[in-house]
């Protein structure tokens, strides 16, 4: 069995990406997003790659010295392997390399198996944005790490 690896986002991952994106969310990620956030300067990306192949990857944008993240997926044949905790603690790390004190994100109501992921790693619950999810009118619940 060979380890999981976490690497920087590039071009190479882009379809790799857009199919764990279909897998994992309603409404998953367009190609031209995931595109878009390469050029977006704001955006830090990292995957997870086993054996060769990328089995997750997570994002978070340095918004005026608060790190935002983006999204979280893992191949659903790939989760329970800790990839998803690597990939969190790599977004960790890669805030506290820009000194970002905070981070924050909205994960959705129904989805407790990401909010126990976040709790794992010190993300409280803050609030509820009713309504958020546009394809299901999905409450979100809101997430902030303080003290990264």
């Amino acid at each position: 069995m060979n380890k999981i690896e976490i690497v920087p986002f590039n071009e190479t991952h882009v379809n790799q990406v857009l199919y764990i994106s279909t897998l994992s969310f309603k409404t998953p990620w367009t190609r031209e997003s995931i595109e878009k956030e390469l050029e977006n300067e704001l955006a830090r990306y990292v995957i997870a790659i086993k054996d060769g192949l990328v089995i997750g990857f997570g994002g978070v944008w340095n918004i005026l010295g608060e790190g935002h993240i983006t999204n979280i997926a893992v191949h659903p044949e790939y989760r329970g392997l800790g990839a998803g905790d690597m990939i969190v603690e790599a977004l960790i790390e890669l805030c506290k390399l820009e000194s970002i004190a905070s981070m924050t994100l909205e994960v959705r109501k129904s989805n407790t198996v990401a909010q126990n992921l976040y709790k794992k790693h010190g993300f409280i619950e803050a609030g509820i944005r009713k309504g958020y999810y546009a394809d299901t009118k999905e409450d979100a619940v809101i997430m902030w790490k303080h003290k990264v």
